[in-house]
């Protein structure tokens, strides 16, 4: 199920928190949001699922204009906020019947039965919900969420406070759900992204700095500039390195480790090769050297506004 989202601006007050954003998403994506702290992600999301009105802008899910069609809105999208609101004192199968009969499921007793057993609460479901750990509470968070089957799943920081293991446990979970749904996910966990996503959209001070998948990201960040790694045998001269085509800087990272960066996207591995081979060295090991998604989430974040 498609997403599109159109100029979309949202103001608190006089604080803007959103500011013309507008991208889409392709049915059947996993999106990360990701961005610092105030960025806009949660507020984005909001304005989704339809809790937010926009201040400008339309979001539409299908075609279907949010802000005209909550009704319909809400039947085909599910949400996990960050704060996973539950009612505690509820046992887990309890709350979720209850979940069900909001979305007037028939059947509540079967869906109620697959939905526990998609979400590996199973061993947990006798339990309050209060009883429960970090990792089974975000479990019971998502089993609402994806109750009533729909077709869009927005999840906001899912997998915030968990161990590791509860970690890749939900992981797990939306990877699988991803394979049928549009989920939109927003995170601060640059691995989770890389672990999850189809395609991520870098917020900023309610500014979309941008989208795209992780390698076209990282492509539109390198200012036309390639770095390799190279170790030889020996030691050699920084200066006779910067001899080499097209390399304009030189850093010496070990004993005889350097990384050789190029003024162009030009690949200078041939000649370096050619450097070592006329000046009696062996190339140990070569490799382009590729930004980090950290590196990549800095340089677009920071001091930009």
């Amino acid at each position: 199920m498609s997403i599109e989202i159109k100029n979309l601006t949202k103001y608190y007050g006089t604080q803007k928190a959103l500011d013309n954003v507008s991208f889409s998403v392709g049915s059947g994506t996993v999106v990360g949001f990701l961005g610092p702290n105030g960025a806009g992600k949660s507020t984005l999301m909001k304005i989704v699922t339809g809790l937010l009105s926009p201040t400008s802008g339309t979001v539409l899910v299908e075609g279907l204009d949010v802000a005209e069609n909550i009704n319909q809105i809400k039947k085909i999208i599910g949400y996990l906020p960050e704060n996973n609101p539950l009612y505690l004192d509820m046992y887990v199968k309890e709350y979720l019947q209850y979940t069900a009969n909001i979305y007037h499921l028939s059947n509540t007793d079967k869906v109620v039965g697959e939905v526990i057993e998609r979400t590996g609460l199973a061993p947990e479901c006798r339990k309050k919900i209060g009883a429960l750990s970090k990792g089974y509470k975000q479990r019971v968070g998502l089993a609402q969420a994806i109750i009533h089957n729909p077709q869009v799943l927005i999840l906001d920081e899912p997998t915030t406070g968990l161990d590791p293991n509860q970690i890749v446990e939900i992981r797990n979970l939306i990877l699988e759900l991803g394979r049928e749904k549009t989920i939109l996910l927003s995170t601060h966990i640059m691995q989770e992204v890389q672990a999850i996503c189809h395609q991520m959209a870098i917020l900023d001070h309610g500014v979309l700095v941008a989208n795209g998948s992780a390698e076209q990201i990282g492509i539109s960040t390198r200012n036309n500039r390639r770095q390799v790694e190279v170790e030889f045998n020996l030691p050699v001269d920084e200066k006779m390195l910067l001899q080499i085509a097209n390399i304009v800087a030189v850093e010496k990272t070990g004993a005889s480790t350097y990384v050789l960066e190029s003024d162009s996207e030009a690949d200078v591995r041939q000649d370096v090769f050619n450097f070592a081979v006329q000046h009696n060295l062996a190339v140990l090991a070569m490799q382009v050297k590729q930004k980090s998604m950290e590196e990549v989430f800095q340089e677009l974040t920071k001091n930009k506004h």
